[in-house]
């Protein structure tokens, strides 16, 4: 995929293994973009799954996040899932959850530290013990991700903060 638009790639469009984006900072731009994408697509013979194209859409699904103009959220379908899961009974329970809510660990302010009752159990010679602790983190993690809110690109042309920290487990910046 790379290499059949690797002349477009950041230009008009961007890819993601076999998924991809065409844009354009206005309708006509969008339009020949689009075209030339189509016409590569036709010269190439690549095959555009047509049930998953969606074209001149001002919002959708990109990555497993919603992205408009208002910004980046999550996927109100995946979250969803995450909230109706019991909690984790078993390590790979955790670790499958941990990925799930992990993926969407930058909408969650302290991700790691409200976590860390869980990735404690997934340490080497810990013994398994949900305590109240992991319960706690569990319902945390999914509350936030109900309430996650809507990343923004910042505005360059006024002053904004870049807050770091760290502790014994984690570095961070916001």
């Amino acid at each position: 995929m790379m290499a059949i638009f690797h002349d477009m790639i950041e230009k008009t469009m961007e890819v993601f293994m076999d998924d991809f984006s065409v844009f354009g900072n206005s309708l006509s731009t969008c339009l020949t973009n689009l075209e030339n994408m189509l016409k590569r697509c036709e010269d190439t013979k690549l095959a555009l799954n047509w049930e998953k194209s969606h074209f001149m859409v001002k919002e959708g699904i990109v990555l497993g996040h919603k992205i408009s103009k208002k910004g980046i959220e999550v996927d109100r379908a995946k979250i969803e899932v995450i909230s109706k899961l019991p909690h984790p009974t078993t390590v790979k329970g955790i670790q499958s959850f941990l990925g799930h809510a992990g993926f969407y660990r930058r909408f969650i302010k302290d991700f790691s530290k409200i976590s860390r009752p869980m990735t404690h159990l997934l340490e080497k010679n810990s013994p398994f013990i949900f305590l109240n602790e992991c319960i706690q983190a569990f319902k945390t993690l999914k509350d936030k991700l109900t309430e996650a809110p809507i990343l923004i690109a910042p505005n360059w042309d006024q002053p904004f903060k870049l807050m770091c920290d760290a502790s014994e487990y984690d570095v961070g910046a916001v």
